[in-house]
């Protein structure tokens, strides 16, 4: 009796994750004739014209270019800051480690409506209003924190002696940093970088309020934008929407084995 019923609920779970996903990959495939039509579910034909209709504008192109830059750049600098300041928390002497990494944490506490305003008037007078590192920037400050307590504790699990042989053999702190710990923290890694990554990528309010044309303009506010003044396109919004979600999926399911190493290392003591 159990399997069955386990085997049950997580079919139902997956139903409830993956539903507006197929949702929104039928509706995509649906001729406009029947598109808000029901039933049927599942139409008798489909189609690719709305995929078409999406990808043959060049803005949306232009948008899903400016958040993989965006995204791209967000996950090098906070994987290049985020791991510095984990190693000093977790392996060098530094002086009150609880209260800066609870310091650090308390600025993701914040909702991001509630920093919007004094954001957006920082944004302008350093004259990166329109631009993507306003965006760059802005989303790092944000990811920071998930960066370096996810390697704050990877690092911790690495054992000291690794850390004081490499010393007395002569390595510097740093040379110990990027030749011992980073090819030792590799499923950290991955699953920090994924994690900003997906953060960037869907990230809707900052952007929508620090760009205002098409050069730095991201996909989400991109597809926000796609309803006219008396029509909704719902074919092509939900095009796009799974255009936009593929990447990701792929970006997943080529790391799994590392995403899974990541978030279940320490999770069994030795």
């Amino acid at each position: 009796m159990k399997r069955p019923a386990h085997f049950a609920m997580l079919l139902m779970l997956c139903v409830f994750c993956l539903g507006p996903l197929l949702w929104q990959l039928v509706t995509s495939l649906k001729p406009n004739e029947i598109l808000t039509t029901l039933p049927p579910i599942l139409p008798d034909r489909f189609t690719m014209d709305h995929y078409i209709s999406v990808l043959a504008e060049r803005s949306f192109v232009k948008c899903m270019a400016n958040s993989a830059g965006v995204a791209a750049m967000t996950t090098g600098l906070s994987l290049g800051i985020g791991s510095l300041c984990a190693f000093a928390l977790a392996k060098l002497g530094t002086p009150f480690k609880a209260a800066v990494l609870g310091f650090v944490l308390s600025a993701s506490m914040f909702p991001p409506i509630a920093t919007v305003s004094p954001l957006y008037l920082i944004i302008r007078g350093l004259g990166l209003r329109d631009t993507l590192w306003a965006l760059v920037l802005t989303y790092t400050s944000f990811s920071l924190p998930l960066s370096i307590w996810i390697l704050t504790n990877f690092f911790r699990q690495i054992p000291d002696e690794i850390h004081r042989a490499a010393r007395v053999d002569g390595c510097s702190p740093f040379q110990c940093f990027y030749r011992i710990m980073l090819p030792l923290s590799l499923p950290g890694l991955f699953t920090t970088a994924i994690l900003v990554f997906i953060f960037s990528w869907n990230e809707f309010l900052f952007a929508l309020t620090f760009t205002a044309t098409e050069a730095s303009r991201t996909v989400p506010v991109a597809i926000a934008l796609f309803p006219g003044v008396h029509e909704i396109p719902w074919g092509e919004i939900a095009a796009a929407s799974v255009t936009v979600t593929l990447p990701l999926i792929v970006v997943v399911f080529a790391f799994q084995k590392r995403i899974v190493e990541g978030l279940t290392a320490g999770a069994v003591k030795g």
